[in-house]
C-alpha cells in the first residue's frame, strides 16, 4: 500500500511512525513532512495550504490512500477534491469537518443529537458579550470560558477567574471579527478519546489526557499540549463504551441525518464531571500531543484500519488491539514558548535520547543547508517513553528529554506523575486542542 500523509508536524511523524510498523509495511510519502518523518518516508515540498498541489501529488504518486493530518485543509476542502479525483482520503469533507471548524456549529449538532455538554451562547456583539457571560456563569465563582469561534489551532480558548481578561479576548475576537462562543466551566478531569468513523460507524481508539498549560501544576498560559499519557488508570472500566453510545455514535448518525456523513477522526474532547461525561469540544483529525501516545500503543493494523474507514466500511478492518504497556509523552519547547517562540536554536542530543530508551518526534525543526538540525516551531519535539507502567514510562521519557539539549528551552517535569503515583485524577478543564 502506498499511503501519503498531509501535515509537517509531531501528530503526523506519529502517524508515519506507527504506519512504518504494520507489516507489510507501506510505501511512505509525506507533504511537506520534516526531518525526522524524512527518516521514515519521502517528504515532499508542498505546503499544507496547497490544496492543488496536495491533489496533483497523490494523483501523481498513485496513492492508495491520503492521511490529512492538520485541521485548515480538511476545513478548506481537500478530502472533497481527493474524492473527485478517485483517491481514498482519510479525513471529513469540509462541510462534515465543521464540527471543529465551528463550535456554534457543533453546539448545533450536539443539541440536535442529544449529546451531552456545557451550556453556551455565541455573541458577535460587544454589547451582549456581558450579558452572556453572566447567563453561562451566573454566580461568576467558577472560570470563566471565553472561546473564539472558529479554527485557532489550540490557541483561541481563555479559561480565567478574571472577568475582565475574559471579557477582554472576546472583545478581542470580535474586532477581529469573529465570534465568541462563551461557555459553561466543566469540573471534573478532562479525557481526550479519538473515534476512527466511517460515516455510519465508530470505531474507538484508546484514551489519553494530556496537558495544556505550560508549567508544572497546571500553571501558565494555554498551549497546543505541553505532554500526554495513556492508559488512564483511574477512568471508570466502561468510559469509552459510554462515550461512544452517548457521544460518538449520536453524533455520526446527526451528521449522516444532515447528509454530511463525518468520515475520519472524531475527537471527543470530554470533561468528566459530577453530573456525569460531557463534551467540551469536537475535533476533526487527530490531537497532538495524544496521538504520539494513543498510537504507541497500537498493537493492530493501522493503515488497513484508515483505508476502511476512507472506503466507508469500518468492518473490513481488524478491531483495534492494544498493547499493556503504558506511554507518556513529554513536549520539549522552544524559549519563550507560547507567547512568542524564538525560532533558529541548535537541536542536539537526539541519538542519545533514544539510546535511552525513548523516541522522539519531531513537531517543529527544521534543516539548515549545513545539514544542522534547528527548532522552527514553538513545540519542537515530543519525547515518548514506553513502560510495564506509567511510573516506568515516564521515568524512561523524563531520561530522554535530559538528553535533549536546546538553548531556553521548557518542558514540563509532572506528565502523568499524579496518575502514575496512584494520587487520584489531574488535568485541567475546557481547553482547546
Amino acid at each position: 500500500m502506498k499511503i501519503l500523509v498531509i501535515g509537517s508536524g509531531g501528530r503526523e511523524h506519529a502517524i508515519i511512525r506507527r504506519l512504518a510498523a504494520d507489516s507489510p509495511a507501506p510505501d511512505l510519502h509525506a507533504a511537506p513532512g520534516n526531518p525526522g518523518i524524512a527518516a521514515l518516508a519521502t517528504c515532499h515540498e508542498v505546503t499544507v495550504g496547497d490544496l492543488d498541489a496536495q491533489v496533483e501529488l497523490a494523483r501523481r504518486l498513485e496513492v492508495d490512500l491520503v492521511v490529512v493530518g492538520p485541521e485548515a485543509p480538511l476545513v478548506a476542502g481537500l478530502a472533497d477534491r481527493l474524492s473527485v479525483a478517485g483517491i481514498p482520503a482519510f479525513g471529513p469533507t469540509a462541510a462534515a469537518a465543521m464540527l471543529e471548524g465551528s463550535k456554534t456549529f457543533a453546539k448545533e449538532v450536539m443539541a440536535s443529537a442529544g449529546v451531552p455538554t456545557a451550556a453556551s451562547v455565541t455573541t458577535t456583539d460587544e454589547d451582549t458579550l456581558v450579558a452572556g457571560l453572566d447567563r453561562v456563569n451566573p454566580l461568576g465563582d467558577v472560570p470563566f470560558v471565553v472561546k473564539a469561534d472558529g479554527l485557532a489551532a489550540g490557541k483561541g480558548v481563555v479559561v480565567t477567574t478574571d472577568r475582565e481578561a475574559a471579557l477582554a479576548h472576546g472583545r478581542a475576537v470580535i474586532v477581529a471579527g469573529g465570534s465568541v462562543v462563551l461557555e459553561e466551566y466543566l469540573d471534573g478531569p478532562e479525557v481526550s478519546l479519538f473515534c476512527v468513523c466511517d460515516g455510519q460507524r465508530v470505531v474507538p481508539l484508546a484514551p489519553a489526557q494530556d496537558f495544556k498549560r505550560a508549567l508544572d501544576g497546571d500553571k501558565g498560559p494555554n498551549t497546543g499540549g505541553m505532554g500526554a499519557y495513556s492508559p488512564l488508570p483511574w477512568a471508570p472500566e466502561d468510559l469509552v463504551d459510554e462515550v461512544v453510545r452517548t457521544v460518538a455514535q449520536p453524533t455520526v448518525d446527526e451528521m449522516a441525518r444532515r447528509g454530511t456523513p463525518f468520515a475520519g477522526i472524531l475527537y471527543c474532547g470530554l470533561a468528566l464531571t459530577a453530573r456525569g461525561v460531557r463534551v467540551v469540544e469536537f475535533n476533526a483529525r487527530f490531537g497532538d500531543p495524544e496521538t504520539q501516545v494513543v498510537l504507541e500503543r497500537l498493537a493492530s493494523p493501522f493503515g488497513e484500519l484508515l483505508l476502511a474507514a476512507a472506503r466507508g466500511d469500518l468492518r473490513e478492518a481488524e478491531a483495534p488491539r492494544w498493547n499493556d504497556d503504558a506511554a507518556v509523552a513529554v513536549v520539549v519547547a522552544s524559549a519563550g514558548y507560547p507567547a512568542e517562540a524564538r525560532l533558529g536554536d541548535w537541536i542536539t542530543g537526539i541519538e542519545d535520547a533514544e539510546t535511552a530508551g525513548a523516541h522522539v518526534l519531531h513537531a517543529g525543526t527544521a534543516l539548515r543547508e549545513d545539514g544542522t538540525l534547528v527548532s522552527s516551531g514553538g513545540r519542537v519535539l515530543a519525547v515518548v517513553g514506553t513502560g510495564e507502567d506509567l511510573q516506568a514510562a515516564r521515568e524512561v521519557a523524563m531520561a530522554g528529554v535530559e538528553r535533549i539539549v536546546l538553548q531556553g528551552s521548557l518542558h514540563r517535569t509532572d506528565i502523568a506523575l499524579v496518575a502514575a503515583r496512584n494520587e487520584g485524577v489531574e488535568g485541567g478543564q475546557n481547553h482547546e486542542h
